[in-house]
């Protein structure tokens, strides 16, 4: 745990005490910070008090000599509406913060690389940590992605912050200027907790405030979005670094042809075929590669290095993942597709589909998936969406309403045929029937694990 001393002798009010909120009541008090934590779930607060954290009812306690309010980036504190003690405390002039803004602040030495994007900003943050540390750099990796910034080692000159960071966080982090601030794509998600696709552009657009010629900017030109951006920031004399999924581009890094290829010094060589790359199927992960491509060079970091980084890649868990290989069929937990555009990225990639959908469906539900109805022999359909998905699904796609995902899968496996792919690819948030998404991935490969443990029986 990295303690934090910029608050030492001074109270600071955290709310929201899942992983993150109980890492940054621990930091805040190891680094002789006052704390007073609260959290809306009465089973939360137990937890903290187990673990020596002072707890006090915010919606009540005294915030007149509180310095800042740490937020939980899932907790509202603008739109559609903010949260009451996220309320309480601007009305208060009490500045509110988020724990990556607390890392800033302790590690000011570490360089930071920062990612964003409604799609892909987990496979390409782990990828750029994972070449980093394959080229023997200290790299610590986190954010979004996994543990949270608190809980990793301290870094300081030479060392890097890979950090995976959403536009919640981006919205809590006012101080920290990323030397390499990457963005991947941006398409319509989570409109309601920024007032509007406005509000969330303007969101991802903050993990380049503060830069300079000296930082990089990489900016994926894929979507009309994005490269309105890159435009912008060019124009404003920043160090734009452009990259593309499809085709050539001038001064950058790019995919064409199954290959990558860089052109960052205007000398277009080809540096990686993406079929030494297994780890890394799809477009969307070409757009991945070429990013962390163009990050890791700006970080320093030899071209045949990252390569070397990129082809050793293991993957990650619940994106895209070949959970097992039975019977000849494959099973692929592809559970942090949480969207339809995720989604898209996964059955993009297979034929011969048994998907399995549902859960907690986002705005515009699974319309956009039309042209990749062909691949899905059979969708097997769970949770709330059920119903609206097979509306969507009606005389295009045949489905079950399997209810749950054990039903789901082991319906799947009836009808599966060697060269099928069982694919667990939600299109949904995970709520109705999971803690998170990674929760209903590791239930998919408990339960295929239990499947291959019965075929070797």
């Amino acid at each position: 745990m990295i303690p934090v001393t910029t608050f030492r002798n001074e109270s600071v009010a955290v709310m929201g005490l899942a992983r993150s909120g109980l890492a940054a009541a621990e930091a805040l008090s190891q680094g002789g910070a006052r704390v007073l934590a609260w959290d809306d779930a009465p089973t939360r607060r137990e937890a903290a008090k187990a673990r020596g954290i002072p707890v006090a009812d915010l919606a009540q306690a005294d915030l007149s000599r509180v310095k800042a309010l740490v937020l939980s980036p899932g907790i509202p504190s603008t739109f559609p509406k903010p949260h009451k003690i996220a309320a309480r405390a601007r009305e208060a002039g009490i500045e509110i913060i988020g724990d990556i803004e607390l890392l800033a602040r302790s590690c000011r030495a570490a360089r930071f690389a920062g990612i964003t994007g409604t799609n892909g900003k987990s496979t390409t943050t782990a990828l750029l940590g994972h070449i980093l540390r394959e080229a023997g750099l200290k790299a610590e990796v986190g954010g979004n992605l996994g543990i949270p910034a608190l809980l990793l080692e301290k870094l300081g000159a030479g060392g890097t912050y890979v950090l995976e960071m959403s536009s919640y966080q981006l919205e809590l982090t006012a101080s920290l200027v990323f030397d390499v601030a990457v963005l991947l794509n941006i398409t319509p998600d989570h409109l309601d907790r920024h007032g509007g696709l406005a509000g969330y552009i303007a969101a991802k657009e903050r993990i380049f405030a503060g830069q300079s010629a000296r930082q990089a900017a990489v900016i994926a030109l894929d979507d009309a979005i994005c490269r309105g951006i890159a435009e912008k920031l060019s124009a404003a004399g920043r160090r734009v670094v452009p990259i593309s999924a499809e085709g050539p581009i001038m001064g950058g890094v790019y995919v064409d042809k199954g290959s990558l290829f860089d052109d960052m010094e205007h000398t277009r060589r080809r540096v990686l075929e993406f079929a030494e790359a297994p780890r890394l199927p799809g477009t969307h992960n070409g757009q991945n590669a070429a990013a962390a491509f163009a990050a890791a060079r700006c970080l320093g970091v030899e071209a045949n290095a990252v390569v070397r980084g990129i082809k050793s890649f293991p993957g990650l868990a619940h994106r895209q993942e070949l959970v097992a290989t039975l019977d000849g069929v494959h099973y692929v937990n592809d559970s942090k597709a949480t969207n339809a555009d995720a989604a898209a990225k996964a059955l993009v990639c297979y034929d011969d589909i048994l998907w399995i959908a549902g859960g907690v469906a986002k705005e515009g539900g699974i319309a956009s998936l039309a042209p990749y109805f062909p691949r899905i022999r059979h969708a097997f359909l769970i949770g709330e969406a059920a119903p609206a998905f097979a509306e969507t699904l009606a005389g295009k796609v045949p489905f079950s309403r399997s209810g749950d995902l054990a039903t789901a899968l082991k319906e799947a496996r009836a009808a599966a045929k060697p060269g099928a792919t069982v694919l667990l690819s939600p299109a949904c948030a995970s709520f109705d029937q999971f803690t998170d998404f990674e929760a209903r991935g590791d239930a998919f490969r408990h339960l295929v694990e239990a499947m291959k443990a019965g075929v070797r029986a």
